[in-house]
Formats: C-alpha cells, structure tokens, sequence
C-alpha cells in the first residue's frame, strides 16, 4: 500500500512538474510581448498617472464588479445557458479594393470588433489591427465569426500610420503584426506598448508613445492626442505595466475620437468639453456583463458617452467578430439603436463589416444588417 501510494505522488509530482515546465515555456513565445524596461521604464515612472509599479484610472476600478468573483466568471463563461452568443448565419461584408482605391474623399472602413481603416487627407490609418482569425493568445480558443474574417493583412496598402489603444489581444495581435510589419511606417500607441513592438522587430525611432493628454504632430494639418478610458491592460499574469487610452484626431476639417475599451466615467464629458464637439465618436460596445461594468459600458452607457463627447454621429464597435462575453451576439446593436431612438442629439451609424464610411457625409444612412442574420 505504502509504495503504491508513494508511485501515485511521484506520478503527480512528475505531471505537475511537468505542467508547470510546459507553462512556463509556453509564455516565453514573442506572443506575450515584453515589460517595458530601461529608458521606456523611467519615462512611465515620470507619469502622473503611474504609482506602485502600475498605471491607474481616474476612478477607483475594480475588475470585477461588488460580489463577483472569478470563479463565478469563469462558470459562466465555460457553461454559458445564454443562446445566440455566436450567429450560425455568416456575418454579411463588403470587400472593398483598398490597394487601388480611387475614393477622393476622407472615408473609413471597419474590419469588425474594434479594427478599422481611415484614408484622411491621402494618408492611411489603421487602428487595433486583429485581422488573424484568433482574439486570444491559445488558438482556437476564440475565433473569428463566419464572415466577419474575410480582410487579411494581404488585403491591405502601405500603412502611414497605425494606432493602438492598448495591448490586449483582441486589440494588438501578434500575428497580424508580423504580417503587417513591413507595410507599417509610423506607430502611435500609449505608454509602454512600444516595448511589445520593439521585441517584435518595429523600429524604436518610428515609435511615438503617450501618455494621457499628450499631443503628437503628424503632419502639417493632422494632431493626435492621448486621452483617458477606463480599462487596465496587459498579455500575462501582470497587469497595468503598459497605458491604455483613446485619442483625439484632428484634422482642419475633421474632429474625431477614436475611443480605446472604456467603462462609463467622467472622462467622457471632461474630453467632450476640452476637445468637442466631434464630427465621429468610435465608441466600444459589446463584451459587457455587469460582472465588469467599470471596464467595459453597457450599450445605453455608450449612447450616453456619445452625448457627454458633443458627437454628431457616433459608431459602436466591439462587437460583430468575436465572443469575449455572455450575451447574444447582436444584443449590443439592439440596445444601443434602441436607447439612440430615445435620443435627439445624438446619431448612430451602423456600417457593415468592409462598407465604405464617407467621414464628411453626414447625411450617409446605413441599414440595420444584423435585423437579417440568424
């Protein structure tokens, strides 16, 4: 009995041992990117909005939401009863020619969940590129949505700038990256997150990192500026190393936000008084629970940001591609066209994936696309 027993705890050492050595390996993939570290560490330590060796919201934000916990999270998330999380129909697209576009005019072209494409005065823009087929680093764990994974990296033209928001997966994937690398001549992204790009090969001089209310200058008639959401970061175990945000893009004709994962919080209202009104606000709307309400908005949240922001149209993404939550699939549409109809001072825009935006056409009209997918 003795040495059976004793067989049985070396067999579990052994499994554990070796567990513990596969996990280990397998967070060394480039994947996970790097800490930020020398030079980059000290300027992070400089920010205002950084203590205690990490970066902090405006607001207390918990992860979790007052009595949720992770394994109630994780239950549910497993062993969902909620149905029509993910659309049997194929999500329907436009394939729109990007590299021989003739298009004269400012437009904008989303790619599903938060990436998209905006050609503004002859200069490309590509922001949160996750054109691979997987928003999470063990592949197949969440995959794209038939339909809605039809533009590749190939599909794309020489990218003049590309804008990250923060560094989870589904919104800087490795492998579209290294796919796009040598199409990509300018990066701006928040604090931190040029440590992950220079590990993966960019350039550290076509680098430009922000901080909150930071202003770049592209070129002669474009800025762009850092401005706070309410969310956290990071690809490990380790959080909140790097900063998140959104921005402020301005144009002489042209005044746009490009919201990062937000949850609901002042912040809106305090950017739509210092830089507003916004000709287009992309706000995120999907992959909500009230598990985690202070990191991502409910979609009647989203409306309101709209509003706080003075934005003339707004446009809901983070949704359409990929399941990160428990709740139907075109829910988030639902609720946020339903909670504009109640609304005057603001309006929506619902794009299909590849549909062409015409930035100055206020006047476009988009149909309800998702009202016809099962």
């Amino acid at each position: 009995m003795k040495k059976n027993r004793k067989k049985l705890m070396t067999t579990t050492l052994i499994i554990i041992g070796a567990l513990i050595a596969a996990t280990f390996t397998f967070l060394q993939h480039p994947l996970f990117g790097k800490e930020p570290s020398g030079e980059r560490l000290k300027r992070i330590q400089q920010s205002k909005n950084y203590k205690n060796g990490q970066f902090h919201n405006l607001s207390h934000t918990p992860a979790l939401t007052e009595g949720a916990t992770y394994t109630q999270m994780i239950k549910e998330l497993l062993f969902s009863k909620i149905e029509h999380t993910k659309p049997t129909d194929s999500i329907p697209s436009e394939k729109i020619n990007l590299k021989k576009n003739t298009i004269a005019d400012n437009f904008m072209v989303w790619f599903g969940h938060s990436s998209y494409f905006m050609k503004i005065n002859n200069q490309t823009f590509l922001i949160d590129p996750v054109l691979s087929k997987n928003a999470s680093p063990l592949y197949g764990t969440n995959t794209a949505f038939k339909g809605a994974d039809k533009i590749t990296p190939a599909d794309l033209p020489s990218i003049d700038f590309l804008i990250l928001t923060h560094d989870h997966y589904d919104h800087l994937d490795y492998t579209s990256f290294k796919e796009l690398k040598n199409k990509v001549s300018k990066i701006i992204c928040p604090l931190g997150v040029g440590e992950h790009l220079e590990y993966w090969g960019f350039p550290k001089e076509n680098i430009t990192e922000l901080d909150w209310h930071d202003t770049t200058i592209l070129n002669d008639s474009l800025k762009i500026t850092a401005t706070p959401t309410r969310h956290f970061s990071g690809r490990s175990f380790k959080r909140n190393t790097t900063l998140w945000a959104s921005y402020v893009f301005q144009t002489k004709n042209l005044n746009l936000y490009l919201g990062g994962d937000s949850g609901y919080d002042t912040h809106f209202k305090e950017i739509g008084k210092k830089y507003g009104p916004f000709d287009l606000a992309i706000l995120e709307n999907g992959q909500y629970d009230k598990k985690w309400k202070y990191i991502h908005m409910m979609p009647e949240e989203v409306v309101q940001a709209s509003i706080d922001l003075q934005a003339k149209r707004f446009f809901p993404v983070h949704s359409s591609k990929f399941k990160l939550a428990n709740h139907p699939w075109k829910e988030p549409l639902q609720r946020v066209t339903i909670a504009t109809e109640e609304q005057t001072s603001t309006q929506i825009i619902t794009p299909k994936i590849g549909e062409i935006i015409y930035l100055n056409n206020s006047q476009q009209v988009f149909e309800k696309w998702w009202e016809q997918v099962n």
